[in-house]
C-alpha cells in the first residue's frame, strides 16, 4: 500500500490514506470491524521482495522479523484500490504511531488481510458501541453501516474534550464522551455504561478497547448484570497496558485456554 494524504481527526489520532492496485481480498468482506496485519521492517536488516512473513518466519531468527501491528482497515474500496487507517499517537513510544506520525505521501506499507467478526445485526432493537481510542475505527465503519432509523448509543473514551472525534450518528443516535482524569473512576467505560439509560428491546453490541477493562469489567456487566445473549455481544481487548502486542497475544492466548479449561 501507498500512502496518498493523512489527516488528524483529533490530536491524538492519524488518518492514513492509502492506495494499492489490488485491494479484492476485500471484495467478500462486509466486517465493520475488519481488520489487517502491518509489516513494518526493521532497521538494518534486508529483507527479500515481496515481503512474506510466512516464509520468512522459516528463515530468520525471530529477533529479525518484521514487527507486526494489527489495525482496523477503514473504508475499503475495491474499485478505486483506496483505503484508511487510524493511528493512535503516543509521541516516540512504539513502532506504528512513529511511522504514521512521519508518514508522507509515497511510503509504503505491507498489509496482511483482511480479518473481522462484527456487523451491526440491523434486525437488533437497538445499538450498543463501547470503545476507547483502540476501537473507535471500527465504531466509526459501525455507525456508517447503520440506517438513519437506527437507535444506537456510543460510549467512548478518550482523553479530554480537544480529542473527541466528529462521530456520524443516526438520527436516534448519542454518543457520551468519557474522560481520563485523575478522579475518573478505575474503569470508566464501565461505570458509563451502568450509568446510561438501558433501553428495551434486543440490543446488539459491539465492546473492545484495553483487556482488563473490557474482559473483566464491561463483559461480566453485559453478560450477568444485563442479562444479554452472548451471541449479541461482539466483546475483546485490543490492547493490554503494560505489553505490547506480541506480550498481548500471548496473553489472550493463556486467559482463552483459562476459560476453555473452567468451561
Amino acid at each position: 500500500m501507498t500512502v496518498t494524504h493523512t489527516e488528524s481527526p483529533t490530536p491524538s489520532l492519524r488518518r492514513v490514506w492509502f492506495h494499492s492496485d489490488d485491494l479484492s481480498a476485500f471484495a467478500e468482506s462486509d466486517y465493520t470491524d475488519r481488520y489487517v496485519k502491518l509489516v513494518f521492517p526493521k532497521d538494518g536488516i534486508s529483507y527479500p521482495e515481496p515481503l512474506d512473513m510466512r516464509a520468512l518466519r522459516r528463515t530468520l531468527p525471530p529477533e529479525d522479523l518484521p514487527v507486526v501491528r494489527t489495525y482496523t482497515a477503514l473504508f475499503p474500496d475495491v474499485a478505486t484500490g483506496t483505503m484508511a487507517i487510524d493511528f493512535v499517537l503516543h509521541g516516540d513510544e512504539g513502532i506504528a504511531g512513529p511511522w504514521a506520525a512521519a508518514a508522507v505521501p509515497g511510503k509504503q506499507l505491507v498489509a496482511n488481510g483482511p480479518g473481522g467478526g462484527y456487523r451491526p445485526d440491523l434486525s437488533a432493537d437497538w445499538h450498543l458501541l463501547v470503545g476507547d481510542e483502540s476501537a473507535l475505527p471500527a465504531i466509526t465503519a459501525a455507525l456508517a453501516e447503520l440506517p438513519d432509523t437506527a437507535v444506537a448509543r456510543v460510549v467512548a473514551l478518550v482523553d479530554s474534550p480537544a480529542h473527541e472525534p466528529a462521530l456520524s450518528l443516526p438520527e436516534s443516535g448519542e454518543v457520551i464522551y468519557v474522560h481520563r482524569h485523575g478522579t475518573a473512576p478505575e474503569n470508566p467505560l464501565l461505570s458509563a455504561v451502568r450509568a446510561m439509560d438501558w433501553l428495551p428491546g434486543r440490543v446488539h453490541a459491539f465492546v473492545h478497547g484495553e483487556a482488563h477493562e473490557v474482559m473483566h469489567g464491561l463483559r461480566p456487566h453485559l453478560l450477568t448484570e444485563r442479562r444479554m445473549p452472548r451471541e449479541d455481544l461482539s466483546v475483546s481487548g485490543y490492547w493490554r497496558r503494560g505489553r505490547t502486542e506480541d506480550g498481548f497475544r500471548i496473553w489472550k492466548s493463556e486467559l482463552a485456554r483459562s476459560e476453555a479449561k473452567t468451561g
